[in-house]
């Protein structure tokens, strides 16, 4: 099992829908200050159940929305998801070559 892609929409730093994609092996994921490197930590911790704001470095959950620009309107809600590669069956439970967790939470503060 090896986590494959992160897919990010609305997530902090993140206005348009990104893809990640992971090959085996090391990757590192490098950029200047600001550029948003450690919101790609973050977009993890988040889908794996993260509650604290403190923890994802805001004042209420709803910080890690978009919260918009002078030339981009806000948006009203965060999705993220992992893909993993289970075609080892480390989730034995699951006969699937490929598992999906998403988390996506709304600014009036509700979460799926």
């Amino acid at each position: 099992m090896y986590l494959k892609s992160i897919e990010v929409y609305g997530f902090k730093s993140f206005a348009n829908r990104i893809l990640f994609e992971f090959n085996k092996g090391i990757t590192g994921i490098v950029g200047p200050n600001g550029s948003g490197k450690s919101n790609v930590a973050d977009s993890i911790r988040f889908v794996m159940g993260e509650s604290s704001a403190k923890s994802m470095r805001g004042s209420s959950m709803q910080d890690v929305i978009f919260n918009g620009t002078e030339k981009r309107k806000a948006q009203s809600y965060c999705e993220v998801s992992l893909f993993f590669n289970n075609k080892g069956r480390m989730f034995a439970s699951y006969d699937l070559d490929e598992i999906v967790l998403t988390r996506k939470l709304y600014k009036s503060g509700e979460s799926e």
